[in-house]
């Protein structure tokens, strides 16, 4: 049977990495992402999508029952990651980090609930160590994270009867484009590189379907950034 996989994020970054790896191991993937991406292959299916307005999350899942209701795959990706000091964080932007990283799976995982099968389906999360590790000057990042965390650990138990895998990745910081925007002084050679993260997720994608991973951390060699 052909192998579904849905991932949010997917127009840049690991997000772009992971669906092109995905699509190169043989499955149909759908995207979603709000920007598009220019990317073209056959089994690719780059729909519109807004992780943070339900209505968008809503037309997504309708896109992709126009070709399968079963999901294998699901890869939550989607978010966002500014540093600023807690004085210098906006409500507006604390909320931001809100709707995408925690409410964002949440509208996500609604919608997935009905595609799911039944002792398969495998849900992998990218959120950071910053979901359970306290950095300085990203309090609405943190904040996101670990709510993030805890609508998953939620989820699992109230999702026990689908026996569904669930794994969440905590990776220290990645040297993507990401960090062009932030502008913060970190020592982007201290930091893991695109293709240290891609070994970490494809060895858990194509590890035998007896094997779970509930969490796995990992860092560059020096460890936290700080």
């Amino acid at each position: 049977m052909e192998k579904c996989a849905i991932i949010t994020g997917s127009s840049s970054g690991l997000g772009l990495e992971i669906t092109k790896s995905l699509l190169f191991s043989g499955y149909t993937v759908f995207g979603g992402s709000r920007s598009g991406t220019e990317l073209e292959h056959d089994n690719f299916y780059d729909v519109e999508l807004d992780i943070t307005s339900s209505e968008s999350v809503e037309e997504f899942f309708e896109t992709v029952r126009e070709f399968t209701d079963q999901v294998h795959l699901v890869v939550n990706n989607a978010g966002i990651c500014e540093m600023q000091s807690l004085s210098e964080t906006s409500t507006e932007n604390f909320e931001l980090h809100l709707a995408t990283n925690t409410l964002g799976p949440f509208l996500l995982f609604q919608g997935l609930e009905s595609f799911l099968i039944k002792d398969e389906t495998h849900i992998i999360s990218i959120l950071s160590t910053a979901a359970h590790y306290g950095y300085p000057n990203v309090a609405a990042y943190n904040a996101s994270k670990f709510g993030q965390l805890g609508l998953i650990q939620s989820l699992k138990k109230e999702w026990k009867d689908y026996k569904v895998r669930f794994t969440n990745l905590f990776p220290g910081a990645i040297d993507t484009p990401l960090w062009d925007k932030v502008g913060s002084k970190f020592s982007r050679d201290k930091m893991l590189k695109t293709s240290d993260f891609m070994t970490v997720f494809n060895f858990i994608v194509h590890a035998p379907p007896t094997i779970q991973f509930p969490e796995m951390t990992f860092l560059h060699k020096d460890g936290f950034l700080e």
